[in-house]
């Protein structure tokens, strides 16, 4: 099984994969202030809920680091300013704000140690989150396992690999401990539009992992159900609401209908971190709405004419009654979800 990290920080620096470099080139980003941080979630150099919650509370790391020499009020004062930014990088996924809170909470409990205690106290939460993303991953594959037939045709969209997380994967971590444990599966992989993370990123580890797989657009997705060669859907999430329904990658709400018509089980892969306990339903979570160059341009090259208007949500809400099941790594909730959510809180 090759290891993939995503994210590591060594020497006060934080090396990312660039992931709009994928597949063509293996770059690495580096992030040596808060500020870069910042840009690389909102420019998608890293993605992925739980990826960007880990990236996120290692931007507060430099962001501290950056202040180290500034008295304790003009840290903290700095201090403040920089959680901020990192909070409003992405709107939907809530692992972000989950992993800004809990820094934010080791800064409000170490207000009276001197500042370089503090910087020790984030950077050692910062490294937590990291490892529990990993072992958390671990966990939700096992679980998602047992659902997982022999020799199952599993259909997967956007990336929800090793690529979106801290290490192994949501979705894609569930399709792996699967490979893993003999199951002669195989995977279909949408492609994605518009920023193709199936095509580009999906795809690319399912090839290094020797994973029997093949790509296919958005719209072959419906003829492969309809033709009874899907045997399961596994998808991953950026915020699930407290009565189940999910925010996911554009297009994940299509593919709920479609097995919902033609009676395929559907799975949410998430871990805990990525449920909001503070919304009751979909239609409280901000959906992202991104650059229109994202839609009328691939690679820099126009493939849509001038003065044409774009609608581009990154996400959409599948309602909780589409959902099978959702996979976390206490288990996996099934209906009613609200009451079985509440119970893991």
């Amino acid at each position: 099984m090759k290891e993939i990290r995503t994210i590591e920080f060594k020497k006060d620096t934080l090396y990312l994969i660039d992931q709009r470099k994928l597949p063509i080139s293996y770059e690495i980003f580096e992030c040596k202030t808060y500020e870069d941080v910042d840009f690389a979630i909102k420019d998608m150099v890293v993605r992925g809920a739980p990826a960007i919650g880990a990236t996120a509370a290692y931007g507060v790391v430099l962001a501290a680091k950056e202040f180290l020499k500034e008295n304790k009020g003009k840290f903290l004062a700095n201090m403040e300013e920089a959680l901020d930014l990192l909070n409003k990088s992405r709107p939907t996924a809530v692992n972000l704000m989950w992993a800004i809170s809990r820094m934010r909470n080791i800064i409000e409990r170490s207000k009276a140690l001197p500042v370089g205690n503090i910087y020790e106290k984030l950077k050692r939460e910062a490294d937590i989150i990291l490892n529990e993303d990993i072992e958390t991953n671990k966990k939700m594959a096992k679980h998602g396992n047992q659902i997982v037939g022999q020799n199952a045709t599993i259909l997967t969209h956007c990336n929800t690999g090793a690529l979106a997380t801290a290490g192994f994967g949501t979705a894609l971590g569930v399709i792996r401990e699967a490979f893993y444990s003999g199951k002669n599966i195989f995977v279909y992989a949408d492609e994605t539009r518009p920023r193709l993370q199936g095509g580009r990123l999906t795809a690319w580890e399912l090839v290094e992992e020797g994973i029997p797989s093949t790509l296919i657009v958005d719209s072959v997705a419906a003829t492969l159900i309809r033709d009874g060669k899907i045997d399961l859907i596994l998808v991953g999430a950026d915020r699930v609401a407290l009565n189940g329904d999910t925010a996911n990658k554009i297009g994940t709400f299509m593919l709920s209908v479609l097995a919902k018509e033609y009676n395929i089980p559907f799975y949410v892969v998430a871990p805990t971190t990525t449920i909001d306990f503070n919304i009751n339903t979909g239609k409280e979570i901000d959906i992202e709405e991104r650059d229109s160059k994202e839609v009328t341009y691939i690679e820099n090259i126009r493939i849509a004419p001038e003065g044409i208007d774009v609608y581009n949500p990154a996400f959409d809400v599948t309602p909780n009654e589409h959902i099978t099941g959702i996979i976390t790594e206490k288990g996996i909730l099934k209906p009613p979800f609200k009451e079985n959510i509440l119970k893991i809180k």
